[in-house]
Formats: C-alpha cells, sequence, structure tokens
C-alpha cells in the first residue's frame, strides 16, 4: 500500500514596494527609501539626520551632481547672489515653497559667487535663476525673482 501524500496548498506573496533614491542634504549619501515612507520624515541611514528639512539644500561644486544625478525626485535650483536685491527678496518665497511641497520635490540653493564652476557650466547669466532638474537633466529654467505661489506653480507645471 501506498502511503498517502497530502499536498497543502500555498500562495507566497512579495511585497513589491517601489523604492526612491534621496540624497542626504547633510552628507550626501544615497539613501533608498519606500516611496510610502517619504512622508514619515525618514533619517538618512548614514549620518542619521533628516533627508526633508523644509529648508534648500546648500549646492556646491563638489555636491551639485550628486544631488542632481543620483536623486530620483526632482530639484529645483535657486542660482543666486549674496549682493542680489531681488535674491534676497526671493529667498523666504523659497522657504516657503519648500515647505509646500517637500518631500516631492527637493531645493536647492546655490551661490554664483562661490560655485563658479557650476554657474558657469549652466551658462547662469542673470539671478536669481530656478531650475528644475529631473533624471539628470535639466528639464527647466526661469530667470528672475517670483513669490511663493508663482514658484509652486512653475514648478508643479514643469515636473
Amino acid at each position: 500500500m501506498r502511503p498517502k501524500i497530502r499536498t497543502i496548498p500555498f500562495v507566497i506573496t512579495t511585497a513589491m514596494t517601489q523604492s526612491t533614491h534621496i540624497v542626504c542634504p547633510h552628507c550626501t549619501t544615497v539613501n533608498r527609501i519606500p516611496v510610502e515612507r517619504l512622508a514619515e520624515n525618514p533619517l538618512c541611514g548614514k549620518c542619521r539626520q533628516a533627508l526633508f528639512t523644509g529648508h534648500p539644500v546648500e549646492l556646491s561644486d563638489a555636491n551639485f551632481q550628486t544631488h542632481v544625478g543620483r536623486s530620483d525626485i526632482p530639484l529645483v535650483v535657486d542660482f543666486w547672489a549674496p549682493w542680489c536685491g531681488p535674491c534676497k527678496m526671493m529667498a523666504p518665497a523659497f522657504e516657503q515653497a519648500a515647505l509646500q511641497l517637500e518631500p516631492s520635490i527637493r531645493f536647492g540653493k546655490l551661490n554664483t559667487d562661490e560655485q563658479q564652476a557650476t554657474a558657469g557650466r549652466f551658462r547662469i547669466q542673470s539671478i536669481p535663476t530656478l531650475a528644475l532638474f529631473k533624471d539628470g537633466r535639466e528639464v527647466a529654467r526661469q530667470p528672475g525673482a517670483m513669490g511663493t505661489a508663482d514658484i509652486v506653480r512653475w514648478i508643479q507645471a514643469n515636473s
């Protein structure tokens, strides 16, 4: 007599969690974060600081390409200079836009006087100039100072 073989049906489930790469504004480590956790104030896996602070990231010639090329979320860069009156006027509006749109958009500021190589590479001829980068390349540019609502509208129209 043959033994009866009992089969047990089973279901394999896998959580297909989509993740995104986020560059830490503090240590520039690239972090992989599940998309559904972006709004939960994620921390950097290396330095343990917040990946989103509600403030623009200070960009430099050294970290610019990492933020543009390694992050999966769009990056809006304010090219500015400390002596520029319109730049100073727009700074609070840019901060407010960051508070409204993070974590779906990263905000950064690049001082064109101190970071001349990057400003020259992108042929920044007037300041302030906003540039939107997506998937490692520039997709939109807007010269001139804007208020918060105009910044948000411009970003939403171009991202």
